[in-house]
């Protein structure tokens, strides 16, 4: 007993006192998250009239898209000083945004958060798994990407996409769906309006 704490108190000791084993992230330039941000805040105001609510879902994955997802509420992007809001439940939710490949356990779970969902819903599948199964694909426990289960309007390659392209992924959406028809009340709608 005595030979094995003399093995792991230098190992111990070097762990606290030594540099660390993985190279810190190169953060993004500040003026582009925030230049993204604001753009994607001001397309979901006019699409919208308010703020974006987006419910992240995991299908089955390996957690690092939700890493990344997750450093969107972080110091460095923080979203909720944009008007972008991740929400707990899918009643309250924009966008779903899934991750990992639909695994047979999840395909239910992820059908039912879609029909909790109000429309306009839009579902994004963030990642090489959820496209078409990444490196998951033909494992007896998958059904594949997201698009066999739900209608997709959105792709982000990745593995993982980073947190800037999820941010430039976001704005394309929104820019890609067509301007809202404005009715004016009383005159007749003129075609090609």
């Amino acid at each position: 007993m005595k030979s094995l704490r003399r093995l792991l108190w230098p190992r111990l000791a070097q762990g606290l006192v030594g540099k660390p084993l993985t190279e810190p992230a190169t953060p993004p330039p500040p003026e582009v998250v925030e230049a993204l941000a604001a753009r994607l805040e001001a397309t979901a105001r006019a699409r919208l009239g308010r703020s974006l609510s987006i419910r992240q879902v995991d299908a089955g994955s390996c957690n690092g898209c939700e890493l990344e997802v997750n450093a969107l509420n972080g110091v460095l992007y923080d979203l909720e000083r944009f008007g972008l809001r991740f929400v707990a439940s899918p009643r309250h939710a924009d966008v779903l945004l899934v991750t990992g490949p639909v695994t047979r356990n999840m395909r239910e779970a992820l059908e039912r958060t879609r029909a909790c969902t109000p429309e306009p819903c839009w579902v994004v599948a963030v990642g090489d798994c959820a496209a078409d199964g990444g490196v998951f694909k033909g494992s007896y426990a998958v059904e594949g990407g997201v698009t066999p289960v739900l209608p997709v309007d959105l792709v982000i390659p990745g593995c993982p996409p980073a947190p800037a392209q999820l941010l430039e992924g976001l704005l394309a959406l929104l820019g890609a769906q067509d301007e809202p028809k404005r009715v004016v009340a009383g005159a007749a709608a003129e075609p090609g309006v």
